[in-house]
C-alpha cells in the first residue's frame, strides 16, 4: 500500500448531502490523513438537468462544517472537452461503438431475453450495422449513443473491504459512456478523472461493485493504471434506505438541530466496525484509529438516537463559548450563568433554546384547577433551588392533596409552562426560581 494515497470525493450537486455519502467522504479523509496522503473534492455536475449552484455551495459550506478540508479541488463540467478526447481514443481503438436503438427497443429485447431463461444483456446487434444502415438511421434523425466494448476476461480485483472479488467478462453487458446528446455518463468520465487525478484509491459504497467490474477495463484501455478499491457496506435508515432526495438523514438537519460535527464524525466513522462507537477526542484521533481492515460487510443501521448520546456526551464538555454562537443564531441569548445550570441536563442544543424561552420569556399560565395550584403555591420550598427541588415539591403536593399520576402533574405542568408537554418539570422548576414559579402557580403571567 502506498505510504501517500491520493483519494477523492465525487458528491454530486443534485441535492444535499447525507450521512450516507458524508460518511464515505470521511473515510476517504481519515485514510488520506492517516497516509499522509491527499484528499480531492470533485464535483460530479455532468447531470445539467439536475445539477444546482445552490446544492454545489452547500456541499461545500457541509464538508468545511464537518471539518474534512480538501486540497485540491475539480469540477467535471469543465472536463467535457477531456471527455471527447477519451471517446475518440476508445473508437480509434475498436473499443466503442455506435448504438441507434431506442429506449422501447431495447427494452422489448430485454423482455424476450428474460422470456426465454437469457440474462438481460446487450447483443451487440450494432456492431452487425453496415455504413448504408447507419447513414439510414443519421437521415431519420436518429442519434448513436456509444457503448464500450468489453472483453470476456474475467475482472479480478482485492478490495480493502470485501477481499478478494471476480467478475465473469461474458456475463457483463457493454455500457453505455455517451448519451445521444453527447454527454458522458459517470462510467467513462470517472475513470478519465480517477486516471488523469492520479486517484491511487477508489473508496465508494458497495452498489459502485458492479461499475467497478466494467471500469477496470475502461481503465485499462485509456493507458491508466489501475487504482486499489475500497466498497463499502451501504448505511440504511430504520425507516429505510438513505437518500439525499427525500431528506432522511441531512447534514443540514443534523446542524440545525445542534449535532456537533465530531459527534456525527464520530458516530460515522465507526459504524459497521469492530471498533466500538465513542466520542473521539478529535479528528487526529479518528484518522490515528482507521484501518480498511476494522470494515465489516454487513450494512450499518443509523440511528438517531446513538447519535444523540454521543452528542449529549460532547455537548455536555464544552464551555460557554463553544455553544453561545448557535443558541444566539436562534435568536436565544442566553447568558454563560443559564448554561453552567443547564448543561448537565442537556441532550440537544434545541432544548437548551426551550428552556430558556419557557424561563426567561413571559407566558400566561394555564390553570386548570385554580384550588390546587393555589395549594402547591403555598408549598414551593424557599432558599436556593436544586437538582432535589422539584422532587421535595411534588412529594409534598402529592402529601397534602392525595393526587398522584397525571392527576397531580398535569395541572403543575400547565401552571408552570402553559403547555401539556415539553422538557422535564425537575429542569423547568429548578430554572424559574420561586418568585416566577409562584406567580404561574396563582395565574400571574410571569
Amino acid at each position: 500500500m502506498t505510504t501517500s494515497p491520493r483519494v477523492r470525493f465525487a458528491p454530486s450537486p443534485t441535492g444535499y448531502l447525507h450521512v450516507g455519502n458524508v460518511r464515505t467522504a470521511l473515510v476517504n479523509w481519515l485514510f488520506a490523513k492517516k497516509m499522509g496522503g491527499c484528499f480531492i473534492l470533485r464535483i460530479d455536475d455532468t447531470d445539467m438537468e439536475r445539477s444546482r449552484a445552490e446544492y454545489e455551495d452547500a456541499i461545500r459550506e457541509d464538508m468545511s462544517w464537518l471539518g474534512l478540508s480538501w486540497e485540491e479541488e475539480a469540477r467535471q463540467s469543465a472536463r467535457m472537452a477531456r471527455y471527447g478526447e477519451a471517446k475518440e481514443q476508445l473508437i480509434r481503438a475498436g473499443r466503442l461503438y455506435p448504438c441507434y436503438e431506442t429506449g422501447e427497443e431495447l427494452e422489448i429485447r430485454r423482455k424476450v431475453q428474460v422470456s426465454r431463461g437469457a440474462p438481460p444483456i446487450y447483443d451487440r446487434a450494432a456492431l452487425k450495422l453496415t455504413d448504408a444502415q447507419k447513414r439510414q438511421y443519421e437521415a431519420e434523425g436518429r442519434r448513436p449513443h456509444w457503448r464500450f466494448l468489453l472483453n470476456d476476461n474475467d475482472v479480478a480485483w482485492d478490495d480493502l473491504v470485501r477481499g478478494p472479488v471476480k467478475y465473469e467478462g461474458r456475463h457483463a453487458s457493454d455500457p453505455v459512456l455517451f448519451r445521444e446528446d453527447g454527454v458522458p455518463l459517470y462510467t467513462l468520465s470517472s475513470v478519465v478523472d480517477d486516471g488523469d487525478m492520479k486517484i491511487t484509491h477508489v473508496v465508494r459504497g458497495e452498489d459502485h461493485v458492479s461499475n467497478t467490474a466494467v471500469q477496470v477495463q475502461i481503465f485499462e484501455a485509456l493507458g491508466f493504471a489501475v487504482p486499489r478499491f475500497a466498497h463499502l457496506a451501504l448505511l440504511k435508515l430504520k425507516e429505510g434506505e438513505l437518500s439525499k432526495r427525500i431528506g432522511s438523514g441531512g447534514v443540514r438537519d443534523f446542524r440545525e438541530q445542534g449535532i456537533f460535527p465530531l459527534a456525527l464524525n464520530s458516530y460515522l466513522a465507526k459504524m459497521g466496525t469492530s471498533d466500538a462507537v465513542e466520542l473521539a477526542e478529535s479528528m487526529d484521533a479518528l484518522a490515528e484509529s482507521f484501518d480498511f481492515a476494522k470494515f465489516g460487510r454487513a450494512a450499518a443501521t443509523f440511528d438517531q438516537e446513538e447519535l444523540n448520546r454521543l452528542n449529549a456526551r460532547l455537548l455536555r464538555q464544552l464551555p460557554f463559548k463553544d455553544v453561545q454562537g448557535w443558541l444566539w443564531g436562534q435568536g436565544v441569548e442566553i447568558t454563560e450563568a443559564f448554561w453552567e445550570r443547564v448543561r448537565a441536563n442537556t441532550m440537544a442544543l434545541p432544548q437548551v433554546k426551550e428552556w430558556w424561552e419557557l424561563v426567561s420569556q413571559p407566558i400566561t399560565p394555564k390553570i386548570a384547577d385554580p384550588e390546587f395550584c393555589r395549594k402547591a403555591a403555598e408549598l414551593l420550598p424557599g432558599g436556593e433551588w436544586n437538582d432535589a427541588s422539584w422532587k421535595e415539591f411534588a412529594e409534598a403536593v402529592k402529601t397534602a392533596t392525595g393526587r398522584k399520576g397525571k392527576e397531580l402533574f398535569m395541572p403543575l405542568r400547565l401552571a408552570l409552562t402553559a403547555r401539556e408537554d415539553g422538557p422535564e418539570l425537575a429542569t423547568v422548576f429548578k430554572l424559574l426560581g420561586r418568585e416566577k414559579a409562584e406567580k404561574r402557580l396563582l395565574g400571574q403571567a410571569a
